[in-house]
């Protein structure tokens, strides 16, 4: 039976390269982006080479009635979503008492609360005919403080630890959840936060989103429920736990500062 992948943030990066797979397998799509221009532009490649179908759906997902919104229009098409994955989100660069309020909020609705919306409606969904399948794209920095991207690196963590949960509620389910844990990664993400400066990746040659988006479509096939993306990464990830935390934020810092 063919089945449906709705991804969020599906206009680049990740998000992209992860419709591209989706779409490699067979898997019909609806994707979701503020770019109608892109989002038709890969409409046009995805079916083309794929012979998919694939519903665009052009929305703010900052905005409080998005979710709720995109939920309904495919239930009003009759789209059963077998894969949800929650992709969509930005971040921001700099001391917190120096940036903007109006762009973290937009952050706070985007990371979590639209995620968070998501999960719930479909779950709902899944749980009644037991299957399915989600993947929230969390980040390696769910795992410590983030001094510079203090706000970013705690919806990170809400996303992680949200994920955990539900995962563990569903355990006795035909349902999986996955957070997907990148580091850095070649996605322009760095633009969007204005961090291209900073030590985490000036110079750095960084994973390419198709890779990433790769590791994490095999994780939540498999049903793995937290997928680190890099061996250097899952290292540093697992040692912070035996780390004091004031070390750990301290480092952290190091890392996001500006390179000289």
């Amino acid at each position: 039976m063919k089945k449906t992948a709705l991804i969020t943030g599906a206009s680049s990066g990740i998000g992209l390269e992860l419709a591209r797979i989706h779409a490699s397998k067979g898997d019909d799509l609806v994707l979701v982006a503020r770019n109608q221009t892109k989002l038709e532009t890969i409409k046009l490649e995805l079916k083309k080479k794929y012979k998919v179908t694939i519903l665009n759906i052009v929305k703010d997902l900052s905005d409080p009635n998005a979710a709720q919104t995109v939920f309904d229009e495919t239930q009003e098409k009759g789209i059963q979503i077998d894969f949800l994955v929650n992709n969509a989100g930005f971040g921001d660069y700099g001391m917190f008492y120096e940036t903007h309020w109006e762009k973290e909020n937009t952050m706070i609705a985007l990371n979590i609360t639209a995620l968070t919306q998501f999960t719930k409606l479909y779950l709902k969904e899944m749980v009644k005919r037991d299957d399915g399948k989600i993947m929230n794209v969390a980040s390696t920095a769910a795992f410590q403080p983030g001094p510079t991207m203090a706000v970013y690196y705690a919806t990170k963590a809400y996303v992680l630890h949200f994920s955990e949960a539900i995962a563990n509620e569903l355990k006795d389910k035909k349902i999986t959840i996955t957070a997907l844990c990148p580091g850095a990664t070649e996605s322009g993400f760095q633009s969007v936060a204005q961090m291209e400066e900073s030590k985490l990746v000036k110079g750095k040659k960084l994973p390419s989103s198709r890779a990433v988006a790769l590791y994490g479509y095999k994780a939540m096939m498999k049903g793995k429920t937290v997928a680190i993306h890099g061996i250097m990464n899952r290292m540093l990830a697992n040692s912070v736990r035996f780390m004091p935390r004031k070390i750990v934020t301290a480092v952290t810092r190091n890392i996001q500062n500006k390179a000289k």
